[in-house]
């Protein structure tokens, strides 16, 4: 009986965590800015974007946390717009938290631009301007 009760829970559990054929998956364009105590971290769902990042940055064209911040400040205002009229929100679905007075470093700034220029970029969102 123990078995039974066992095989019905892992085959429930088996037909719950699949998903229902013909559901179309959009590719999550949304970030996180989470905080854990003054340490920042910032983690992109587009899967496509890392190798985008890799091709596009270099140590080269690498600009100060302040050029960054400045820039962030803009796109993410600009994003936030689109979020909250609802244009574009086939990309622009998520609202982001970001203030520019916040020392968030260099990593999580950069990272951030470089997320805002490629949406900027692939999917011809005008966020910068």
């Amino acid at each position: 009986m123990k078995k039974l009760l066992f095989f019905i829970l892992a085959g429930i559990a088996v037909t719950a965590c699949t998903s229902p054929k013909g559901m179309v998956k959009s590719k999550p364009a949304a970030q996180i800015v989470a905080s854990d105590s003054a340490e920042f971290e910032i983690t992109i769902l587009d899967p496509e974007f890392d190798t985008w990042y890799q091709t596009h940055y270099s140590e080269t064209i690498d600009r100060s946390n302040e050029y960054y911040k400045l820039k962030n400040g803009i796109g993410v205002e600009n994003w936030n717009q689109y979020f909250k009229s609802n244009r574009c929100s086939k990309v622009v679905n998520s609202y982001i938290n970001y203030n520019p007075a916040e020392e968030y470093g260099i990593e999580v700034n950069r990272k951030l631009y470089w997320y805002l220029k490629y949406i900027e970029e692939n999917f011809r969102v005008p966020l910068f301007r």
